[in-house]
């Protein structure tokens, strides 16, 4: 019983100190999986601020930038494109089409295409205002959307761009646009194509990252713009070498506003720290670019403010506005997320991507993933090719400035104010019912347009990033005469006709609700700032001007008649019967 009695006992000790091993190894080994669950929930766990290299918010920043810039283009293609290529346009569009038909042997078909690509070949044209009026509202309500919504797709961003195409092609070969934001717009539309998906439309598509070949096309684009700039200053004007390009620039570029009138009063030494400003920005700051994240995003900054200062200064129409938005592609999602409301939408779900990625767990990419790296891979080379001729041509000594190497304006070389004027002119048309244009008696009354000077007492217009075209056409006409720019005497007999096409371009007409002018003349004036501060100035004028002589002689209806039959344009015709 004794012996029975201990063999129990040393039997329950045995399961005793088995348990115990068995709890002790159960605690060593739960201790163990412990370390690695908590491993694998700090891996889990969300990040709380966005991580450097990606670029899903630069994305959104740059489609709605983009959006931005097509919207007010879109708005003045619709506001003026039927005055200026209509059917009853200074030059309309359907005649140009119909000459470029001929040309290339009769028949719409790629070549009529490829030497004026524009959808306006497949229109009817027996309502071209309607065909130029339903393309600027499409392109005004597909950018609006993508301003609005932060989102967009290839097939939208596409239609931006050949709508836009369109209308570009048939203006810029009329001669009335003489600006290379136009190209600087298709080109930065084109790449911005690049930034969709083909289809969906989210502001964070988990399926479509953004491409880094893309955002380097943007680094690309806004180095060749600054740099072209610079170059062509360089090698242009002497001012801009001695440094004095400053004194003269404020009351010479194309449409003054006001701060243009106090700031071209700045002491010398201002300019010239405004010259070697410019000169640094964009021969010397381009190249931070490729010098790793914090001098990229300096680069961008920079270029930024540069463009902000030159919006305040002057109205350049949207062309600075779209110089912001390459710049933009110097910043990643960390660097833009105080753009963007915490908490919710297209930042959370950035975060949520990003603590994905650090948890290792990223999706494997799917086929149509892969098709995109393709393709994203296929821009650069395309891009990389189209820049070899436009590199050639900075680094030539005969360097031109806002040309385009391909027909397709994918890739563009950039540059503005070359050489600056000296001295500020101005043509100025002139009515009169007086029926003897030589009589010293004669009342000679003056048009004014929307927003270039004219009446000396009107304060210059704040406009940009919008721009009215003629106003910018007359800039260059002062520069030339008028059998160099033929299109000032087709005004002048719309103006005799008291035509509501073309006064709806201009600010004044001294002759509404009264007969049309007799006799429509050009006039020539050399314009200067008003002193502030000065007797001028305190009797409100902007302006001082002299006259320098008649750009055009005085001109009449049946005077014009063998003038427009020998160019074909519409004799204009009397809208009011005189008294």
């Amino acid at each position: 019983m004794a012996e029975s009695g201990e063999r129990a006992e040393i039997s329950v000790r045995k399961r005793r100190v088995g348990s115990k091993r068995t709890e002790t190894d159960s605690a060593v080994s739960g201790g163990e999986d412990g370390k690695h669950s908590s491993s694998d929930a700090e891996k889990e766990k969300p990040l709380l601020s966005l991580q450097p290299g990606t670029y899903w918010l630069t994305r959104i920043v740059l489609l709605r930038s983009v959006a931005f810039i097509y919207f007010v283009a879109f708005s003045v293609a619709y506001n003026q494109n039927k005055q200026l290529i209509g059917e009853h346009g200074l030059m309309p569009c359907k005649s140009y089409l119909r000459s470029v038909k001929r040309y290339v042997g009769g028949k719409i078909g790629m070549a009529a295409m490829a030497y004026t690509p524009s959808v306006l070949w497949f229109f009817d044209w027996s309502d071209m205002d309607a065909n130029l009026d339903g393309i600027a509202l499409l392109g005004m309500a597909l950018s609006g959307f993508v301003l609005v919504m932060g989102m967009a797709n290839m097939v939208i961003m596409l239609t931006l761009w050949v709508l836009y195409h369109s209308l570009v092609n048939v203006i810029d070969d009329l001669l009335i646009v003489c600006a290379g934001w136009e190209s600087q717009l298709l080109e930065t539309g084109f790449l911005a194509i690049f930034l969709c998906p083909v289809w969906t439309l989210s502001q964070v598509p988990h399926r479509c990252p953004p491409s880094l070949i893309c955002i380097w096309t943007f680094r690309w684009l806004i180095v060749r713009i600054m740099l072209g700039a610079g170059l062509i200053k360089i090698r242009g004007d002497k001012c801009w070498r001695d440094l004095t390009c400053m004194d003269y620039h404020y009351e010479t570029q194309p449409v003054p506003n006001p701060m243009s009138y106090y700031i071209h009063r700045s002491p010398w030494w201002f300019h010239r720290f405004e010259t070697l400003s410019n000169h640094f920005v964009e021969l010397i700051v381009p190249f931070f670019t490729f010098l790793g994240r914090r001098m990229c995003m300096v680069n961008g900054a920079i270029q930024i403010l540069f463009q902000v200062v030159l919006i305040v200064s002057g109205n350049l129409s949207f062309l600075n506005w779209l110089t912001i938005v390459p710049s933009l592609a110097c910043f990643d999602d960390a660097s833009l997320g105080f753009l963007f409301r915490s908490g919710a939408g297209a930042k959370e779900a950035v975060l949520e991507i990003q603590s994905e990625d650090v948890a290792g767990r990223t999706p494997a990419p799917t086929k149509g993933m892969l098709i995109r790296r393709v393709v994203n891979i296929s821009l650069g080379i395309l891009i990389g090719c189209l820049s070899i001729p436009v590199v050639m041509n900075l680094l030539s000594s005969r360097q031109v400035m806002n040309t385009s190497f391909d027909p397709l304006r994918i890739v563009n070389t950039y540059g503005a104010f070359g050489s600056i004027t000296k001295e500020r002119t101005e043509v100025i048309f002139q009515g009169t019912l007086s029926p003897d244009p030589k009589d010293p008696e004669a009342l000679w009354e003056e048009y004014q347009f929307m927003c270039k000077p004219g009446d000396v007492y009107r304060r210059p217009c704040l406009l940009s990033p919008y721009h009215y075209r003629l106003d910018w056409l007359m800039w260059f006409a002062a520069f030339q005469t008028y059998e160099q720019s033929e299109w000032v005497i087709h005004i002048a007999g719309r103006l005799l006709s008291n035509d509501s096409t073309v006064l709806s371009l201009l600010d004044h007409n001294p002759f509404q609700g009264r007969d049309s002018p007799r006799w429509v003349r050009g006039e020539h004036f050399r314009y200067k700032f008003s002193q502030p501060g000065s007797a001028s100035a305190a009797q409100g004028k902007w302006w001082l001007r002299k006259r320098i002589g008649a750009y055009f002689p005085p001109v009449n209806l049946e005077g014009l008649r063998g003038y427009f039959q020998s160019r074909n344009w519409p004799h204009p015709h009397l809208q009011q019967n005189r008294k």
